[in-house]
């Protein structure tokens, strides 16, 4: 059980990728307060472990019934990211800040946290090993990075605020890449089945 455990946390833990994501929640959380920070990392989490954990008991059917493939929901994903990292990189002057638990559910819990990567990986993990390795590798990866996102504060402190700046444009730039990337990877997932 445990070695099944730890082979269905790999995967996802790659798939969730809280260190990739921290330079983008730098970026999305400048200027909010901790307050609001800590809201959103809460709600993050609970948005991406809900969302993951439905999507494991109900993603097949409803793909199926709504007659969706994995690809077209790849490119929805992408397309999402791609609008936010958009708006954060013409508009560098205006501040896009959402409260805490808006923030936490869009984009960290999903897509950010909870996407199209984690979803897919979700549902072929639970059929290799079973669904109580699963539940307990989701809801571990996502809790770690939430832990993650709860410790930044120290890596802002050692960057200094010119750095964490530099950190947002570039995380901006990353954030419309891997957007792109989802849109080319479900692209090629509906062109080549």
């Amino acid at each position: 059980m445990i070695k099944s455990m730890l082979l269905a946390f790999i995967p996802l833990f790659v798939a969730v990728d809280a260190l990739g994501v921290l330079p983008i929640f730098f970026s999305l959380t400048d200027g909010v307060d901790e307050h609001e920070r800590r809201k959103a990392i809460t709600y993050s989490m609970f948005t991406a472990i809900f969302l993951t954990i439905g999507f494991i008991f109900l993603g097949k059917a409803i793909f199926k019934l709504l007659n969706i493939t994995m690809g077209d929901f790849m490119v929805a994903g992408g397309i999402v990211l791609f609008c936010i990292a958009l708006i954060d990189i013409v508009n560098p002057g205006k501040k896009r800040r959402l409260p805490g638990g808006e923030l936490g559910v869009v984009p960290l819990g999903t897509p950010l946290i909870a996407g199209p990567a984690v979803l897919t990986t979700s549902l072929i993990i639970m059929d290799q090993f079973g669904l109580f390795p699963t539940l307990v590798s989701v809801v571990g990866n996502i809790l770690f990075a939430g832990i993650i996102f709860l410790f930044s504060g120290f890596i802002i402190k050692g960057i200094g605020v010119a750095g964490a700046r530099a950190l947002s444009k570039v995380a901006s730039l990353l954030l419309a890449a891997i957007a792109v990337m989802m849109i080319r990877k479900g692209i090629t997932y509906i062109l080549l089945p």
